[in-house]
């Protein structure tokens, strides 16, 4: 008799049915329904859920109750049953209520679009400070609601909503999460509070930081990797990057920047998540350059570079000197390579081909060297002349005929000039 051994430690993957509610509202939003619900496809499938069909209702309003209408509610639950589903996920954010009723009625794990990107995040975060990020966003959604997400809570056997924080911790009652949302903030706080340290460090040295942005999956990673040689994870899904990597590049003319690849953005970005990784967010703040990384092949890029200008807006970044960058260019259309008008601080681009990775070092260099300024400093003042060769690049340099001063000639980007200008503003020609 053969033995046979199986695996008692799977868990049976999650069978999922996807529905979309479009109202009016909805389609005057920056990105149309249809690709909302391909998105939430993809979504679901990082999750690493089967997705078994789609369901789109057209209503003028969510109802109150149900959100999809109480005969869309019964189409749904007999679709679900013929399939085998287990789980249905919506695309839009649902209320605690209304999380409750479609569970009553249907007998399945209910998860909003929210959640779902939550669980994504849970997956995704390795280091201390993405973990923690990932729970207060999990906890600040599900405090509100707590009384709608009864058996997603008694669902022990885990899967999408669940992750994260944990069956146990989302068990306890409100006093206790609002008591682990204070410690995961003062935790968070301590982190902001190492990460501005190290970001004026890098400042009062001279450092230029470049920062990566992009909707997901625009190929930031990829170009990480090709322009600096970095062991990056790249993988072509949602959120492939999670926790922030930052890498030093190699400029044409010989100077270092630090490149740092930033988690993607997407649209209906669930505020509790923006909130959560805002520390994260505001490397680019920090930044002198920002990279707006597209997928050029995309039908719908201008819609996903709206959604990252609108983030980035609300960041306070969108003043932050850039250049787009239309990543990708293999897979586009003969009509997508053409580039939109106007076309300064542009490039179209493939990550894998050198000589436009060249173009890319290049543009950067330009992007980042400033006026010439001119510098009379005291030859025993070597703090003040490291300082300068820090700023800028010196393009020429002469010695007095006494021996006690250095004239020395200076491209400087304006950032770096205002932070170090009050130093060396005296011993300007």
């Amino acid at each position: 008799m053969q033995n046979k051994t199986f695996n008692t430690t799977t868990t049976m993957q999650e069978r999922a049915v996807l529905v979309s509610l479009v109202t009016p509202n909805i389609k005057r939003g920056i990105s149309d329904p249809e690709h909302s619900l391909e998105e939430l496809v993809a979504l679901a499938e990082t999750a690493g859920t089967e997705v078994l069909t789609t369901i789109t209702q057209n209503k003028e309003a969510p109802d109150t109750r149900w959100f999809i209408g109480k005969g869309k509610v019964e189409e749904l639950r007999a679709v679900a049953e013929e399939l085998g589903a287990t789980t249905a996920i919506f695309d839009q954010e649902l209320s605690g209520a209304q999380v409750r009723n479609l569970e009553e009625t249907l007998d399945l794990k209910i998860i909003d679009r929210t959640q779902l990107i939550l669980d994504i995040f849970a997956q995704r975060a390795k280091t201390r400070e993405g973990i923690v990020q990932v729970e207060l966003a999990q906890l600040s959604y599900l405090l509100p609601r707590l009384s709608g997400h009864g058996k997603n809570l008694s669902r022990l056997g885990g899967g999408i909503g669940t992750r994260g924080p944990g069956e146990s911790k989302l068990e306890t009652d409100r006093r206790h999460i609002r008591g682990r949302i204070a410690d995961l903030k003062a935790q968070l706080d301590e982190m902001v509070r190492h990460r501005k340290l190290h970001r004026e460090r890098r400042k009062k040295s001279g450092v230029i930081q470049v920062a990566l942005v992009g909707y997901t999956n625009a190929g930031k990673s990829t170009l990480l990797r090709e322009l600096t040689s970095a062991d990056v994870f790249v993988e072509n899904q949602l959120f492939a990057t999670l926790d922030p990597t930052s890498r030093t590049l190699e400029l044409p003319n010989g100077r270092e920047v630090v490149l740092t690849d930033t988690v993607g953005f997407i649209q209906n970005l669930p505020h509790d998540l923006v909130a959560a990784f805002r520390a994260t967010l505001e490397e680019v703040l920090e930044a002198d350059l920002v990279l707006h990384v597209v997928d050029g092949s995309s039908p719908m890029r201008e819609e996903h570079m709206a959604v990252v200008e609108q983030i980035l807006g609300d960041l306070g970044a969108a003043g932050t000197p850039s250049l787009t960058i239309y990543n990708k260019k293999d897979l586009c259309e003969e009509k997508q390579v053409e580039l939109p008008t106007p076309v300064t601080d542009t490039l179209v681009i493939s990550a894998y081909v050198e000589d436009d990775l060249t173009l890319v070092r290049n543009k950067i260099q330009d992007k980042l060297t400033g006026d010439t300024v001119m510098f009379t400093l005291p030859a025993d003042r070597g703090d003040l002349i490291a300082l300068a060769y820090r700023s800028g690049e010196v393009v020429g340099n002469d010695i007095s005929e006494d021996g006690e001063s250095l004239r020395l000639t200076v491209q400087v980007s304006r950032q770096a000039y205002e932070l170090n200008g009050h130093k060396l503003q005296p011993y300007i020609e």
